[in-house]
């Protein structure tokens, strides 16, 4: 045996020790697992208080129709036409005032439909909606 010499050859050693980085890598998520949850991402927001006030309660929908013979119905009633002017005036004096929906059929004539429209707007009815049925393909 002689002194001062390696039993090993002295090439260099060609790869990385990686343990020191695992090392240092489950530290550091350690870390982080522990800071996270501590960390609060929260907005201040200033909300709006809710009031307990009665609502309004809406009154029922008026449906008007008219069928291809010019007759009115009064949800589904039929009345005359010196009635339509008094059922209008009531359901204008309302308050709230309800909804004057209107169906006229496609074969009546158009005179009808104006004359009740006419008959809602100088009773005072402001809000009158027309009901149709949608287009087959």
């Amino acid at each position: 045996m002689a002194i001062g010499t390696q039993d090993d050859s002295d090439e260099m050693m060609a790869e990385i020790n990686m343990i020191p980085f695992i090392d240092v890598m489950l530290v550091l998520l350690i870390i982080f697992i522990i800071t996270v949850p501590v960390i609060k991402h929260a907005v201040k927001v200033d909300l709006p208080r809710a009031s307990n006030e009665k609502l309004v309660d809406k009154p029922e929908n008026v449906r008007l129709s008219v069928d291809a013979s010019g007759a009115y119905y009064w949800n589904e009633t039929p009345i005359a036409d010196a009635e339509l002017n008094t059922r209008l005036s009531q359901i204008a004096a309302m308050e709230p005032q309800p909804e004057l929906h209107m169906r006229g059929d496609k074969d009546v004539r158009y005179e009808r439909v104006a004359l009740a429209m006419a008959s809602a707007q100088r009773a005072g009815v402001r809000k009158i909606g027309f009901i149709t049925e949608p287009a087959q393909p």
